[in-house]
């Protein structure tokens, strides 16, 4: 039997990767028992050995993209852990109203003031629009202009956001556009800001499971929720926004997309940072809207989320000083090893980025596209 030190040595050398090699994007590894940590526990091991120190990396997300692009984590061996959280995804919902609140409790609640110091000024979670901007901030107001003009947003139109994280896109369109907005998170923590920061505007933040939303706007949005809503939930979030939508409203989606139908995530990530959640396929989701809405329009820009992620990191990092009390060296590494690996998965084409514009098959007149 081949040894499983060799086997990685092998897989990393074939994409340009030299283990205790001399390129920025080489690991180095510190404790000989990764080799083994990775056989026995896959991609958890391989995060929380990068967690306890046991490898490091100057380019951790050229490393990422080298691993990501050619695939090799496809390659190596799967673990009795993989394939006992890929049954268990495959046999429950993993995204049941109760389960839906581990998200917010594990990442969403774990310090606004580590959000803020990372995020734009209006603390937006997602990708930017980078086609003509030169910062976070305007790549980030780009995006919330974009979404604004894709949903032909009027004054006194009403606006229902299915998770509005902290509120930064309610108070823009409020402010910009006159419209008044429902918004909905399953976060504490998020909905305390979001009220602060909507104070006096026509602004309504609840602390909602989008499965109980009731009423009827003019307009729905969902600006990177859809992640969290897993495969088994996606015709009833369909669903929920078709029933309170009026005939001539407009739904847009903005989510992160992937190449494939999956019913999984990566398990590090379901761990330590986005626990129960899970990429749609441009499949599972025409599939979930058949027979509701209408597509018309589908734009990908899924490159622009690696310098977002990379605007992100250099946030935290040089942030990291000021917030280091409310944390360790150990949640340090994670959030970094999440940022890098998130950075290269857009860089290799893994994942995307879809803004998506439906509409009902009632709704009068022809739709124009927007860019």
């Amino acid at each position: 039997m081949i040894p499983i030190k060799q086997i990685i040595y092998e897989a990393f050398a074939k994409v340009g990767i030299t283990i205790n090699g001399d390129e920025p994007w080489d690991m180095q590894v510190h404790n000989p028992r990764l080799y083994d940590r990775i056989l026995s526990s896959g991609s958890i091991g391989f995060g929380e050995a990068y967690m306890a120190g046991w490898w490091d990396c100057e380019a951790l997300d050229e490393f990422f993209f080298r691993v990501l692009y050619h695939r090799i984590d496809k390659k190596m061996p799967i673990d009795a852990s993989t394939v006992f959280y890929t049954l268990k995804a495959k046999l429950n919902n993993l995204q049941t109203k109760n389960r839906a609140k581990e998200v917010a409790y594990k990442h969403y609640d774990i310090g606004n003031e580590l959000f803020e110091k990372m995020l734009d000024k209006r603390m937006m979670y997602s990708c930017g629009y980078w086609r003509a901007a030169n910062n976070l901030d305007e790549a980030q107001e780009a995006k919330l202009d974009l979404i604004c003009r894709k949903l032909k947003l009027e004054k006194g139109m009403s606006l229902l956001e299915i998770g509005c994280g902290w509120g930064g896109f309610a108070k823009y369109a409020a402010e910009k556009y006159g419209v008044s907005v429902v918004g909905i998170t399953i976060s504490e923590q998020q909905a305390i800001l979001a009220r602060e920061i909507n104070k006096g505007l026509p602004v309504e933040i609840r602390i909602q499971d989008y499965r109980d939303v009731q009423g009827e706007f003019d307009r729905v949005v969902s600006i990177a929720m859809l992640e969290a809503v897993g495969h088994r939930n996606f015709r009833k979030y369909m669903e929920v926004a078709e029933k309170n939508l009026t005939k001539d409203g407009i739904f847009l989606i903005h989510t992160i997309g992937g190449n494939y139908d999956a019913k999984t995530t990566d398990p590090w990530i379901d761990k330590y940072i986005f626990p129960n959640g899970m990429l749609p396929s441009a499949s599972q989701l025409s599939k979930a809207w058949q027979g509701l809405f209408v597509l018309e329009d589908w734009h990908n820009f899924g490159p622009d989320y690696d310098p977002t992620l990379l605007a992100w990191l250099k946030n935290f990092d040089d942030s990291w000083d000021s917030i280091k009390g409310d944390y360790d060296e150990t949640f340090y590494r994670m959030w970094r090893y999440y940022l890098n690996a998130s950075a290269a998965s857009f860089r290799s084409r893994k994942n995307h980025l879809w803004q998506i514009v439906l509409t009902k098959p009632l709704h009068v007149g022809s739709y124009e596209a927007v860019r």
